[in-house]
């Protein structure tokens, strides 16, 4: 019988894996430049991490994959937030880390939706918190990372959109100006609207079904029911974000997939005509609750996360491909007999960070020199019978075939010193 994956859920083969070792390199550099440390957060978790009271996201009421085991529920993360403020929370980083606590995340979640280009029902996340630290300069500075990563990766067609849901106070006058608005037309709503209708609102224009709707387009306008602080808060983070020359545009219908968050949330989309319905990049915002939620002091945070399927498909698509493999540095060849001597130069060479591959098997000459080909090995070296008795070896350049002579013992210095004059 033959296993196929599942649909939603995909391997990344071992020829990609190298670009994927890339990319998540250098988010790790960037996230090094702005001082965050990795966390990493269990895939499953209690169900009442993500499913929090009277939440009206498509990802608590639709997407999750949850399971229970005896009298415990679980589920597959969909998300990176709620499993890093948890951790926060029980670990009590609130008292002994210095904050604001700047954590990032790599790894995969979960999320039972159609699949799609750039989104699958097991995708790789990125994502980072910025927890402490109520400030607009803290929201400008999280976007402001997101978007270097981007620029980093070489992407140009992308843009900032921006919004912000106000305190409190200016989100509850907004709620009651949108259930009024929607009161006459909820017969026009989808099923999924007329229940966000009773949770939140707010969610009816995020709607992928009625946003071209006219009761939707014509809905009142949250900028218009911001107290003097939010709306000040907001000016704030524009200004910062001009400060540091990243455009942006302000979309007042934004309000993210989410219900935790406040004050700024912002998606960055690309503009390729490659990325089709699947424009965002990533998004993000601030939450003012979440650690009290979960037993913490009250401490605001902020933060983004990035699909990495979308982030790859969009680097490719602009023309910036990441390597797909690594060469080899060194191929040991074999005689007939030979191949023990061929893994322990090899061993040898390895031990001092040469990548190099044996050939380990009985194999012709001719076919040893296509696997040279295929590697695109920089240097190679013949095991034989008479270069073991000997202890007489060859270093052959592939790129000038110039060749070296050396003993076993010599091998590695003689390599070292090739190395420093191309160098040079």
């Amino acid at each position: 019988m033959a296993y196929q994956t599942m649909r939603g859920f995909y391997d990344i083969l071992p020829d990609k894996t190298e670009a994927w070792l890339q990319m998540e390199s250098l988010i790790r550099t960037m996230c090094t430049l702005y001082d965050y440390a990795e966390i990493r957060t269990p895939i499953v978790e209690d169900t009442k991490v993500f499913k929090r009271e009277n939440d009206s996201s498509d990802m608590v009421n639709k997407e999750m994959y949850s399971f229970t085991m005896g009298k415990d529920n679980y589920t597959l993360r969909p998300e990176g937030t709620a499993g890093v403020i948890r951790s926060f929370v029980e670990h009590k980083f609130y008292g002994s880390m210095e904050l604001p606590a700047k954590l990032y995340y790599i790894g995969p979640m979960f999320r039972h939706e159609r699949p799609q280009k750039g989104r699958q029902r097991q995708f790789n996340q990125f994502g980072v918190e910025n927890i402490g630290l109520m400030s607009p300069l803290a929201d400008a500075e999280c976007i402001a990372l997101g978007y270097s990563i981007l620029k980093a990766f070489g992407l140009k067609s992308i843009k900032v959109l921006i919004n912000t849901l106000g305190d409190d106070e200016s989100r509850a006058n907004y709620r009651a100006a949108l259930k009024e608005h929607f009161a006459a037309h909820l017969d026009d709503l989808c099923e999924d609207c007329r229940r966000r209708y009773e949770q939140n609102p707010l969610r009816i224009l995020d709607c992928k079904v009625d946003h071209e709707k006219a009761c939707v387009q014509e809905a009142p306008k949250l900028l218009d029911y911001l107290n003097e602080d939010s709306r000040q808060y907001f000016e704030q983070v524009l200004k910062m974000l001009e400060t540091l020359g990243i455009p942006y545009e302000i979309d007042d219908k934004l309000v993210r997939g989410l219900d935790y968050y406040t004050h700024t949330v912002f998606e960055v989309v690309s503009l390729h005509e490659d990325s089709g319905s699947q424009s965002t990049i990533f998004g993000g915002g601030r939450y003012d609750h979440l650690v009290e939620y979960f037993g913490g002091p009250s401490l605001s945070g902020v933060g983004f996360a990035i699909g990495l399927e979308r982030l790859m498909m969009l680097i490719e698509a602009e023309g910036h491909p990441l390597s797909e493999e690594k060469s080899l540095d060194v191929y040991v060849m074999s005689l007939q007999g030979c191949q023990a001597k061929a893994l322990e130069l090899a061993t040898i060479l390895r031990s001092h960070g040469y990548k190099c591959e044996a050939n380990l098997q009985p194999r012709s000459m001719k076919s040893q020199f296509k696997t040279v080909d295929r590697k695109k090995a920089r240097y190679m070296i013949v095991a034989g019978e008479d270069e073991i008795a000997n202890n007489s070896y060859t270093i052959k350049d592939l790129t000038t075939k110039q060749e070296y002579p050396t003993t076993m013992e010599e091998m590695v210095t003689v390599l070292d010193g090739l190395i420093e004059g191309e160098e040079i």
